[in-house]
């Protein structure tokens, strides 16, 4: 039942998110639209779209909810493997979304003041940031070690357009 629930759920988010199926939508509006004199604009007339809208909507709540679901589970599962194999990531910070709202608070507040420990360190105190600092001169963790790049640097080869854009930006990281 669920797998047949979730291709359906797939196909339906997939087609309903395509232009055909808006101009379907308009096509039935003004079809029932036109069809109001032949009915004498009665109160069945008015039934049937009010009906078929609210049948719809009450669907498509559970259709977008399972693909918000879907969508969210594989962007935590994608965050979660980047965690996990950034050397300088904290292990910890992967499935934080089955923390209680506490222990998420907690981590927010840390993390906040983690980050507020960087921004006055890459501004010299002044709390501007240095825009052209490079990634080798700038503290890598809350520690403040320094001389380390960012991961994601040390794997590009020296002189690569890439890496000159690390040279040249700013890349804000939670250590």
């Amino acid at each position: 039942m669920s797998a047949l629930f979730d291709r359906a759920a797939q196909w339906t988010a997939k087609q309903s998110g395509h232009a055909h199926t808006f101009a379907l939508a308009i096509i039935v509006v003004i079809v029932w639209a036109v069809s109001g004199p032949l009915f004498g604009f009665s109160d069945t007339w008015q039934l049937v779209i009010n009906t078929g809208t609210t049948i719809v909507t009450f669907l498509m709540v559970f259709l977008i909810q399972n693909t918000q679901n879907r969508d969210t589970e594989a962007l935590q599962l994608k965050l979660d493997e980047l965690i996990r194999v950034t050397e300088q990531a904290r292990n910890r910070l992967i499935n934080l979304e089955d923390l209680t709202e506490e222990e998420m608070d907690r981590v927010k507040k840390e993390l906040t003041e983690v980050a507020r420990t960087d921004r006055s360190a890459e501004g010299d105190g002044d709390g501007v940031v240095d825009l052209q600092r490079r990634p080798m001169d700038r503290p890598t963790s809350p520690t403040g070690v320094l001389g380390r790049p960012p991961p994601v640097a040390e794997s590009i080869r020296r002189g690569s357009s890439a890496e000159r854009f690390y040279e040249n930006r700013w890349t804000h990281r939670f250590s």
